[in-house]
């Protein structure tokens, strides 16, 4: 299979964040796009960098306003003291519910806070890059899609599945399956699915794609009642408008097992079947493993095997985006059984 990958990825690596309301080290780190591709090329794979500019399709995904602002929401951080070099900004207020959010503050910590959905996902020197390496790599797998190639693997970070029309959060800042959704749509495919198996619910994509019928939206998930993002992914959002039914969420009980899991896996492949889609986006999450340290589920790396070569029974071609997986060193592994179960006769 062909791998895109880009040592962009390298220039984020902030080195704490927020979780559960204690600083701690990141989970999302440089070291799990390694693991993958360490893994990836052992196995035989061809790894090449991104070729194609996602700069006409992001705006077609995330707001300009928000894209100005992770832009250069570095260079305005420095701007404030240079000795903020050392420091990681962090948002501390945010427009919720009767709040304006339609006026750009000048306070930075406020801007940071308007295109933020929480303050677990800091920033650092190289977040844009490693963002838009990710939406290149997105676009190019679209195109070589089209161009015939049966499945693309995008071994990208930090992940985007969490990241809206127009805010960051859960370590996403752009969403790279929406950007390769509007990717195969932008190049003629009439209609497209996403599927998402990361253990917390993909809101970002759900919230890009809710009101528009040409994208079909299905995620397995953990029940937001209990787990991140806590505030969407519940199974009565079906959509709205134009896209009333192009909505499908999966949400299971924490700590369910492997075979709860897969069983919600077969409700989406026969969802994503019956919608005839032209190709499948999968937004490939690995925090499903029993070993995560953020996750609950039970499924082990041989499951991992088993999701590749049921989605491949689908019939359709294939683009797999990286999303969450923190085990970091057994991340290659199930990342290269999906592959390998997904490859195999």
């Amino acid at each position: 299979m062909i791998v895109l990958f880009s040592a962009a990825h390298r220039g984020h690596a902030p080195a704490t964040e927020f979780f559960r309301g204690e600083r701690v080290a990141c989970f999302e780190t440089p070291a799990r796009a390694e693991f993958v591709i360490e893994a990836l090329r052992a196995r035989g794979h061809e790894v090449r960098p991104p070729e194609e500019d996602s700069g006409t399709v992001l705006p077609k995904v995330h707001t300009p306003r928000y894209l100005a602002f992770l832009e250069t929401a570095w260079a305005q951080w420095l701007a404030l003291d240079p000795a903020n070099a050392e420091r990681q900004p962090f948002p501390s207020v945010w427009p919720v519910r009767s709040l304006r959010s339609d006026v750009e503050p000048n306070n930075f910590t406020a801007r940071l806070g308007l295109y933020s959905m929480d303050n677990g996902s800091p920033l650092a020197p190289g977040t844009w890059d490693a963002a838009k390496a990710g939406a290149d790599a997105a676009t190019s797998a679209a195109g070589l899609l089209m161009r015939g190639t049966p499945a693309v693997f995008c071994a990208t970070r930090p992940p985007g599945h969490h990241a809206g029309p127009d805010f960051m959060g859960g370590y996403c800042f752009v969403n790279n399956a929406a950007v390769a959704a509007q990717g195969l749509l932008d190049r003629g495919c009439q209609r497209v699915a996403i599927l998402d198996v990361d253990y917390h619910h993909g809101n970002g994509t759900q919230s890009i794609f809710y009101e528009r019928p040409d994208v079909l939206f299905v995620s397995i998930h953990g029940d937001p009642r209990t787990e991140y993002p806590f505030y969407l992914g519940h199974a009565d959002e079906t959509g709205a408008g134009p896209g009333h039914g192009f909505n499908l969420n999966l949400p299971v009980i924490a700590g369910a097992s492997a075979a709860i899991w897969f069983e919600a896996l077969e409700t989406a492949c026969a969802r994503i079947a019956g919608h005839r889609p032209e190709a499948l986006v999968v937004s490939l999450g690995l925090d499903t493993y029993a070993d995560d340290p953020i996750s609950t589920f039970e499924l082990q790396s041989a499951d991992f095997t088993r999701l590749g070569a049921r989605l491949k029974r689908l019939g359709l071609p294939m683009l797999f985006v990286l999303e969450g997986g923190y085990a970091a060193s057994e991340l290659g592994r199930n990342a290269a059984n999906v592959v390998e179960g997904f490859e195999q006769d």
